[in-house]
């Protein structure tokens, strides 16, 4: 059975306030076919927007596949801007789902994320959305559409539109490379003027190393890393982001 990667980074970036729901607008998130795997998952990303101070999101999770359909993760986000100190931002919940494996040219998953932030004015979080995948050869190619809302005590915002795209070639498992890119559109049924939008793209790179003995031992380091440039809340902006998992 073909193994399925989807691309989904969940949470959406609507301002340069430390948020931890940027995720979608920084992260590939690799999810595999891998029932009964377990990761111990740690990510970070650096923006470096223009006349602005840096702003830095390190985030830690747990996650599980139960069987060859869902893939669950929590995790904590923390965040500082410029020196100042590190402070926990947000929880979130994500949930995702296989919904085909192989059997058609392309792959489609169900991705959702629920963010609690921690900053009581910006309530809650929910991301949901359909993430594609096709393969010709070494070359893997994703291409996922996300819905966002957040919810406040009042008023709640409209439903926001974002995108992400990845080509990368698998020359071997410890070494795929590519080019990735991410984009927030606006309000899904009326985007945003062009000068609003935000879109960045970049280089990439990722691998799986295997740790165990055995062939079908489920340890393993995998990681990734990018650098995109673009615009980032209408800012140009450069943004580094690594992501290491332990699997077991």
């Amino acid at each position: 059975m073909k193994k399925f990667a989807l691309t989904a980074t969940f949470s959406f970036c609507v301002s340069m306030s430390m948020s931890a729901q940027a995720g979608s607008g920084y992260y590939l998130v690799s999810i595999y076919e891998n029932e009964g795997e377990k990761t111990i998952d740690f990510k970070s990303w650096s923006s470096f927007p223009e006349n602005r101070a840096t702003s830095t999101v390190p985030e830690l999770g747990i996650s599980y596949m139960p069987n060859k359909t869902w893939y669950t993760e929590v995790y904590a986000s923390w965040a500082k801007r410029g020196a100042s100190s590190l402070a926990n931002s947000a929880w979130t919940w994500q949930n995702d789902f296989l919904l085909t494996h192989g059997q058609y040219p392309v792959d489609l998953a169900l991705h959702t994320s629920l963010n609690k932030n921690t900053d009581s004015s910006r309530g809650l979080d929910f991301e949901f959305g359909p993430a594609m995948q096709t393969e010709f050869g070494r070359v893997q190619v994703n291409t996922n559409v996300f819905l966002e809302r957040t919810y406040r005590t009042t008023p709640a915002s409209r439903m926001q539109m974002k995108y992400q795209w990845q080509g990368k070639y698998r020359l071997r498992s410890e070494l795929e490379f590519g080019l990735h890119g991410f984009g927030e559109l606006g309000d899904w049924d009326n985007w945003s003027a062009r000068a609003r939008q935000s879109h960045r793209a970049g280089p990439m790179i990722s691998g799986n190393v295997r740790l165990g003995n055995t062939p079908d031992s489920k340890q393993a380091i995998k990681y990734e890393a990018s650098y995109v440039v673009g615009k980032l809340n209408t800012r140009h902006a450069g943004v580094f982001s690594m992501r290491l998992q332990y699997a077991f």
